[in-house]
């Protein structure tokens, strides 16, 4: 057998840390497959391929990378619902962290609970993220136009184009044509499925039960309610889209609208920065992991270099 030579060589690459912009789903892949293609190259002259050396020395450094994406994407969820502190009829998000198994294991070569080196954790990902339907704070106004649901899971009926979606907010306005519509311009649609038209010119009257009253004739006010607040769909900031034959008429019982009022956002300031604090700081943990893998991996080459 021909004696491997010895190589005078030196991984510069793995020195230095990587940025912390470069983190993300991205990160493990532009360290393993850009900076250190070559140092394995130079240092594995038995033949093990890249992947083979990436799997047996990178694990760690690929779950701490997932793991800093994952807080990456809980933080910008926050933020979201921060920016949205005073969005009339806002109801939070919740970014939802799931365990992930190890790479044998998605891959059928292991199973869960074998005992085996490979029934380790793959550390967690995002899978999804949830909305939060809790009541928010009803506000009085003293705004004729102004409506707030008193009963949580449900919605006002809007129409945007050709498609009608829910809102909570119920700041609506008349517009110059006379059409009951959102700040954005949308019609809000009557019990009828039609959109509430007024006469400008006459005055009008909020009654009990989201009605309006005017010249003798009575409008009521579209109240939906989803079977399953699960099944809604954000649309918007705070508009929701909900599968055709999941929502139904409110019935007569469920009609509790309080006139001069609105629903405040769901957000609660003081709870999502205090989430905000300790996403950062575990998206900092893992960027450390990160950190020290590389310069795990600079002394480990650096040593089989020098053997």
């Amino acid at each position: 057998m021909k004696p491997v030579p010895r190589r005078s060589y030196h991984c510069r690459n793995l020195v230095s840390n990587p940025p912390l912009s470069s983190l993300a789903d991205a990160t493990a892949r532009s360290i393993l497959g850009g900076r250190h293609a070559g140092c394995f190259k130079a240092a594995n002259p038995w033949g093990a391929t890249t992947d083979e050396v990436k799997s047996k020395m990178y694990y760690g450094l690929y779950t701490s990378a997932a793991g800093a994406h994952s807080q990456n994407q809980r933080v910008e969820v926050i933020s979201n619902n921060l920016a949205n502190v005073d969005t009339v009829g806002f109801k939070r998000e919740l970014a939802l962290l799931e365990s992930r198994d190890s790479e044998a294991i998605e891959r059928g070569q292991a199973q869960r609970g074998d005992g085996s080196r490979d029934n380790l954790g793959g550390g967690v990902e995002q899978k999804t993220t949830a909305t939060d339907f809790g009541q928010g704070t009803l506000r009085q106004t003293g705004i004729d136009s102004d409506f707030a649901l008193e009963r949580p899971n449900m919605f006002f009926a809007v129409q945007r184009g050709k498609e009608q979606l829910l809102t909570r907010a119920g700041n609506f306005r008349v517009a110059n044509d006379g059409r009951l519509v959102t700040p954005e311009g949308d019609a809000v649609l009557g019990s009828d499925g039609g959109p509430i038209q007024l006469d400008p010119a006459l005055p009008w009257a909020a009654m009990a039960g989201g009605r309006i009253a005017q010249a003798g004739e009575v409008k009521e006010l579209a109240l939906r309610r989803p079977q399953n607040p699960r099944d809604l769909q954000k649309a918007g900031q705070n508009y929701f889209s909900a599968p055709a034959g999941k929502v139904q008429p409110a019935a007569e019982d469920e009609r509790q609208v309080r006139n001069g009022y609105i629903e405040g956002s769901g957000v609660n300031p003081l709870r999502e920065m205090v989430e905000m604090i300790a996403a950062s700081r575990g998206y900092e943990t893992n960027v450390r992991m990160i950190q020290n893998h590389d310069g795990m991996t600079g002394s480990l080459v650096s040593r089989l270099l020098k053997a």
